[in-house]
């Protein structure tokens, strides 16, 4: 896809990996819009050329300001990226909360904006929806659960419109990070890929005309995966 002069939206894309990829997609020629919570990391992206539109995806009054922020533009790239960790523990049912949370801006959040931006996306010449699932879409961590289970939907999901998508104008690209360094993974130990890196290789698989961007060590567990899906959860589940 060449982004030249088109416009697109990235969510959570004040902060983070998001943030890489709109400056990314700036850089190359793109008109973004970013979505985000913080009034002053939006006002930050605002003083870099950024619209910018203040929601939180895990409301539907987040995901009504989303869609009502771009109406009338002439929208052709979709970038899925907000997402949210969760705190949810088995034993506790008080944090079933969190793990909602995390569902509704992880899973519901990206199933709402797909599907209500979709006519915009299909009035453009060339469109594409990029759906930033993880690694750990493909074999779960045990103390990730709930995380794990929005990914793995999301990326169902993915599969499945990119098939009742597969002759119109839209295309649809699933993005699978590995562990990256953002605020959600601060503290966690081991090593990580920078956000930067990782939203390159991801702005990449938009230009090129990937299906499916697979970002640094994810690859290897794409790998372990294909020889045997057992043995790839059986490394991840204690990751």
């Amino acid at each position: 896809m060449d982004v030249r002069g088109k416009l697109a939206l990235v969510t959570g894309g004040s902060d983070g990996i998001g943030r890489e990829i709109a400056l990314q997609l700036q850089g190359a020629g793109a008109e973004v819009i970013v979505t985000g919570r913080s009034a002053d990391k939006l006002q930050a992206m605002a003083g870099l050329g950024f619209g910018t539109i203040a929601g939180d995806l895990s409301t539907p009054e987040g995901v009504d300001a989303v869609v009502n922020g771009v109406a009338g533009k002439p929208l052709a790239l979709l970038v899925n990226n907000a997402g949210v960790g969760s705190d949810y523990d088995l034993d506790q049912p008080e944090t079933l909360e969190s793990a909602a949370r995390c569902i509704r801006t992880n899973l519901d959040a990206p199933i709402a904006l797909c599907t209500r931006l979709l006519a915009v996306l299909r009035a453009q010449p060339e469109a594409a929806i990029v759906n930033v699932t993880s690694g750990l879409a493909i074999a779960p961590r045990a103390g990730g659960s709930v995380y794990c289970a929005t990914k793995a939907g999301l990326r169902s999901y993915t599969q499945a419109i990119r098939h009742l998508l597969k002759d119109s104008n839209v295309r649809v690209i699933e993005a699978l990070p590995p562990v990256v360094e953002t605020n959600m993974t601060a503290g966690r130990a081991g090593k990580k890929m920078s956000a930067h890196d990782c939203a390159a290789e991801i702005v990449h698989g938009i230009r090129t005309g990937k299906r499916e961007v697979n970002a640094g060590m994810v690859k290897l567990l794409q790998f372990a995966h294909s020889l045997s899906p057992a043995l790839a959860r059986r490394i991840m589940i204690q990751y």
